[in-house]
């Protein structure tokens, strides 16, 4: 029994010795941070090789998916407007697009006549060179948001883009290949090139291209990004907002700055002069 005794008091002190040094605690401390991080790891590893972005090898930009849900890619590239046809190198301009800018053979084939009356193009017409049809399709990619079949444009088609883009696809064939709410991929066939009673000499797609329901030449953006039309008008609807300077203008040399109060009868007369030659213009 004291043999036993002895022995305890022994362990009993060599614990108590083992204790007291200062490197224990701090040990202890280390291994129980170092087993709590490595779990956290391995249970955040896991959860990463079930929803974790990839790469799309067929597309630029990384994807997404959640289980049994199909990859969606988070990056896009921006695309480039073309031309709605598949054999550009046949294709010709038979009307342009009026633009104050283009040249005054440009103009004067911008316009359209019907029932007697002149309008500027709001788009242009393209059409081939041997004069039959062909297939039209989608500028860019986008949503279909409007079919009407109209008589006097013909079956007109809508695809909505971003940021307020919109193409709009005039004198179709009736023959369309799309419907409402669908998702078109740039080049994807909408229908077939026709006729319309603005334009009954060949057939042809009437090709607009829209920011914010304003249509802009088609010609100064085949090739280039949806973005650079985005930037461009953004930019003038800047520059036509901004409100006209308050400063008074400068008075020409040798003129007197009128004071304030001071009659200005000259003026008047004048003003009043101008309002009766503009209502009898009118008139």
């Amino acid at each position: 029994m004291r043999e036993e005794e002895k022995k305890r008091t022994s362990q009993n002190s060599n614990w108590q010795r083992l204790m007291k040094k200062r490197w224990v605690f701090p040990a202890i401390y280390l291994g129980c941070a170092s087993i709590i991080l490595t779990a956290v790891l391995v249970l955040q590893s896991g959860n990463e090789t079930k929803v974790n972005p990839g790469t799309n090898p067929e597309g630029q930009g990384p994807t997404t998916s959640y289980g049994d849900q199909d990859s969606v890619e988070v990056n896009s590239p921006v695309e480039n407007f073309v031309m709605p046809v598949t054999d550009v190198d046949s294709s010709v301009i038979a009307k342009h697009f009026w633009d104050e800018n283009g040249s005054e053979e440009e103009q004067l084939n911008s316009f359209i006549e019907y029932n007697g009356r002149y309008q500027p193009n709001t788009g242009v017409d393209i059409a081939m060179r041997d004069g039959e049809t062909f297939d039209v399709v989608a500028s860019l990619s986008g949503t279909v948001k409007h079919i009407e079949k109209d008589p006097i444009l013909g079956t007109v088609v809508e695809i909505e883009h971003v940021n307020g883009v919109k193409t709009v696809y005039q004198a179709l064939a009736d023959d369309v290949e799309v419907k409402v709410n669908d998702f078109v991929e740039q080049g994807q066939k909408i229908g077939n090139a026709g006729i319309s009673e603005l334009n009954k000499e060949t057939a042809h797609v009437h090709f607009e291209i829209r920011k914010d329901s304003v249509a802009v030449n088609p010609l100064s953006y085949f090739e280039k990004p949806v973005t650079a039309l985005i930037e461009a008008e953004d930019k003038a609807s800047e520059e036509n907002s901004e409100p006209a300077g308050d400063q008074e203008q400068a008075p020409a040399d040798g003129e007197d700055k009128p004071e304030d109060g001071e009659d200005k009868d000259d003026d008047e007369g004048s003003s009043d002069e101008e309002q009766e030659d503009a209502v009898s213009f009118h008139a």
